[in-house]
């Protein structure tokens, strides 16, 4: 898919697991069980060991529904390489031009952080598709109300402070879409290898989403 069919469905799916493992060998495991709990957009981070080389190695084990990207990315190089290995959008957790350039050159998705209106509008300038708002839990909703009144053009996305029952009450503030990382994968399941909770907790994040669409 190109650059504009990803925001698309990015946009109609809403939630972003965003995956930190130090084990990579449970990555495909912890993948497979969100996927069954409705979860499909998955950022799997640099921090996660040889993170580009496993995008590349289960990029085509996964079911063609998942959107696979990268995110904690710092640099162009690093940018680079994981959409050359298979990723489909890039995140960063600051504003980079360089990074935004070489994403928007393979027709890739590009998400850049920001904390500040000022930050916003350089990153949106620049061309960033979407504005990742880290850590979000500092500012909270009422902020993206705020930034959003004066500036509806942005695309915001939480990341921090998004938890498995307020997923909906963000988008229902404004954002775009959420990241959620360790609210969705539990690191005690994970490394007891319950992979059955993360599909439960999948799910519940999931069912936020659907009982505030029926709110409204």
């Amino acid at each position: 898919m190109n650059k504009k069919k990803i925001l698309d469905e990015i946009f109609k799916r809403k939630i972003i697991a965003v995956i930190r493992l130090d084990d990579n060998d449970k990555l495909i495991n912890v993948i497979k069980a969100i996927y069954n709990g409705g979860v499909s957009v998955i950022e799997i981070t640099m921090t996660v060991p040889d993170a580009i080389k496993m995008v590349k190695k289960i990029s085509n084990q996964l079911d063609e529904d998942i959107i696979l990207g990268v995110g904690s990315v710092g640099d162009s190089k690093t940018a680079e390489r994981a959409i050359q290995a298979g990723a489909q959008f890039v995140v960063s957790p600051f504003f980079k031009k360089e990074i935004i350039k070489i994403a928007h050159k393979y027709d890739t998705a590009v998400m850049s952080g920001a904390f500040t209106p000022t930050e916003i509008q350089k990153a949106y300038e620049s061309g960033a598709d979407v504005i990742k708002i880290f850590p979000a839990d500092v500012v909270g909703m009422k902020f993206f109300k705020a930034v959003l009144a004066p500036m509806p053009y942005v695309k915001l996305m939480p990341t921090g402070g998004v938890n498995l029952d307020n997923a909906g009450e963000w988008i229902r503030t404004g954002a775009c879409a959420v990241g959620v990382g360790s609210a969705l994968l539990d690191k005690f399941a994970i490394n007891n290898n319950r992979f059955d909770t993360l599909t439960q907790n999948a799910k519940r994040i999931v069912a936020s989403l659907t009982n505030i669409n029926k709110i409204e």
